[in-house]
């Protein structure tokens, strides 16, 4: 008989970090664009993910829609990662680099708790404690004055701001984990350019409604913002291509550890193109988020390494 194509080991991770690095030099231009509201920018990257999708579409013959029974899914996929972006990008534009970064990327926490809630899969009182560790960190992040005082330092901008940025990276985050959730729960059966087809048109619909609400809309004035709405464009798509095809290819638990390379790629960009140091309670509670997401994505590895062997038994 043939033999069954083999995937190249440690595929999946390798599009991890790429879809780390993409993702941060995306952050990065974004911190960089001046009198340009964040749900613009998400909009810009809609139109240019649904530019470059729409082909792939054609050319797999996936559709448009996708199977009957997976479409309320992708709704959900496509409205709650689009509100995630925005969100997020909101967070990156009041708040420094890699205060929203670490905020986010508690993201394997909530999934967890999700995934126990809607998946029915289990939550120890590990996965609490990993929750706790989490929540630890974002308060260090946070620092709110009745804990910390009223004088706030290394933060960008006024503390009010600085809140805001918190509490949209926050429920970016809780977004970003049902995501995650939805993607487990639809697997292989959908393909991953239908998934980011459903992520742009959603988004782009609800960016358009928000910008006449908010009556936000204009182009930038200035030709460097329109290339660097361009680049966020082009790496945001290239971002979600290699994060999709890493959870399609490469179980949650490695490729939720490998993330941590978004914490240390928004350091070093902060650092090397902001000049803003982070001060030592980022510090701190980076790696109390970093502690607990990768506590939390080892453990459920080892769950699943488990499972796998007893089936085989």
């Amino acid at each position: 008989g043939t033999k069954k194509k083999t995937a190249c080991p440690g595929l999946g991770l390798f599009y991890t970090v790429l879809s780390a690095f993409l993702f941060s030099v995306a952050s990065l231009f974004l911190k960089k664009i001046e009198d340009v509201h964040s749900v613009e920018v998400s909009a810009f990257r809609c139109v240019f993910q649904m530019a470059f999708v729409l082909p792939g579409l054609i050319y797999y013959k996936t559709g448009f829609l996708g199977p009957k029974g997976k479409r309320i899914f992708l709704f959900f996929r496509g409205f709650l990662g689009s509100s995630a972006m925005i969100l997020l990008y909101y967070a990156f534009q009041v708040m420094p680099l890699a205060d929203a970064t670490v905020i986010t990327f508690s993201s394997p926490v909530f999934t967890s708790l999700l995934a126990w809630i809607f998946l029915k899969e289990k939550y120890s009182i590990w996965d609490l404690l990993f929750t706790l560790f989490a929540i630890t960190g974002v308060v260090l992040i946070a620092r709110p004055p009745f804990l910390f005082g009223s004088n706030v330092t290394g933060i960008e901008g006024s503390y009010t701001d600085h809140l805001k940025g918190t509490i949209a990276a926050i429920t970016s985050t809780v977004s970003a984990a049902s995501t995650f959730v939805i993607l487990r729960k639809v697997g292989k059966s959908v393909h991953y350019f239908l998934s980011i087809w459903y992520y742009a048109v959603i988004g782009l619909i609800g960016c358009v409604i928000a910008l006449f609400v908010l009556n936000e809309w204009r182009l930038p004035y200035c030709g460097k913002d329109r290339v660097l709405l361009i680049l966020i464009g082009l790496l945001g798509l290239g971002g979600q291509i290699f994060l999709t095809k890493a959870l399609q290819i490469e179980k949650a638990g490695p490729v939720a550890i490998m993330k941590t390379m978004d914490v240390v790629f928004a350091f070093i960009l902060q650092i090397l193109f902001l000049n803003h140091l982070p001060p030592w309670w980022t510090v701190g509670g980076a790696l109390c988020v970093v502690a607990s997401s990768s506590g939390t994505a080892i453990r459920k590895w080892r769950q699943s390494l488990k499972k796998a062997k007893q089936n085989e038994i």
